[in-house]
């Protein structure tokens, strides 16, 4: 793993941790409503986006037969990553603040808090290898298949 590869891995988690010292602005501070906002928009599907990021990237886009822009794939991959990032970070909160409100602990440091270990359990986790692409079955002379 690269330094590059290891500083990407951890803004995630960065992003949760400074989200979290945010609290101790004070309630109406724009600062703290960004903070929090940009990490609970793109934290934890960011964290969770990179430990599929491989398997992700196998198979590039195809686009449509008539438009044969050379840029297509990567435009596509990306919006597609971009897309998973902010659909995985709302289903996250989602999730913690549903089983929170459940079991009649919410709050929302408690979130931003759960949200936090596991954008950082994430960021932990391996990467997801590529698996390979599948054989072809082979028929015996004279089946049917």
């Amino acid at each position: 793993m690269t330094p590059q590869d290891l500083v990407m891995r951890m803004l995630p988690p960065f992003g949760g941790w400074l989200a979290l010292a945010a609290l101790a602005l004070p309630g109406g501070s724009p600062l703290r409503g960004a903070v929090v906002t940009v990490f609970l928009a793109a934290g934890p599907g960011a964290a969770l986006v990179g430990v599929c990021g491989p398997a992700l990237r196998a198979r590039s886009a195809r686009g449509p037969v008539e438009s044969r822009s050379p840029g297509f794939a990567r435009r596509s991959d990306l919006l597609e990553q971009l897309m998973l990032v902010v659909f995985l970070s709302v289903g996250a909160v989602m999730t913690v603040a549903t089983v929170l409100i459940a079991t009649h602990t919410f709050s929302a440091q408690r979130v931003l808090l759960a949200l936090t270990l596991l954008t950082t359990l994430a960021a932990f986790c391996p990467r997801l290898r590529v698996s390979p692409p599948p054989k072809p079955a082979k028929t015996r002379k004279g089946s049917a298949l």
